[in-house]
């Protein structure tokens, strides 16, 4: 009786985690299907990893710009030291928060401190003191390197419900698929 119920609760237990993988998964395939256009500047760097095959570390000017907008880095200066008068709104390891961001005319998004009437609000978490928006790298096809070393964008799709951004592809200099 008792091994029936422990294998009836390992079933139960794979269930959930399997239907909760599957509706992370739909969750973003939705994003990438109909979610808005969006391009972040990015600043590419270390184009090749020898452990994970070819990909591209990602930078963003959007991440840059919010980590001064929330003053993160005299955060990350509070979190190497005990205790000094750290503001009760700074941003903890892990933690998800919400930017306020604008699209320009070809959909190229830029932080806004405030909420402006037309600011559309962007998920993040901070991931080892900086701002994570999602992604951090891109990885290509073997050999593609000297194609992605024109990125200059980031394309992504934005849940405006939610959030969340997904990164679908690199873009040039003049917004063209790469």
């Amino acid at each position: 009786m008792i091994t029936m119920m422990k294998r009836g609760l390992i079933a139960l237990g794979a269930l959930l985690l399997f239907g909760g993988v599957n509706y992370s998964i739909w969750h973003k395939e939705n994003i990438k299907r109909n979610g808005e256009v969006m391009y972040m500047d990015l600043a590419p760097v270390d184009p090749r990893s020898l452990m994970q095959g070819d990909y591209m570390t990602l930078n963003f000017r959007l991440a840059r710009d919010i980590e001064t907008g929330i003053n993160l880095p005299l955060q990350r200066a509070w979190s190497q030291n005990a205790e000094p008068s750290k503001p009760a709104d700074a941003p903890r390891e892990g933690e998800i928060r919400f930017a306020n961001i604008a699209l320009d005319e070809k959909h190229i998004a830029s932080y806004r401190p405030a909420a402006e009437a037309k600011s559309i609000k962007l998920r993040y978490r901070i991931r080892q003191g900086r701002v994570w928006l999602g992604t951090n790298g891109f990885f290509f096809e073997e050999g593609k390197a000297a194609l992605y070393n024109k990125a200059r964008y980031g394309e992504f799709r934005l849940d405006r419900d939610s959030g969340e951004a997904v990164l679908v592809g690199l873009r040039n200099d003049k917004l063209e698929s790469l």
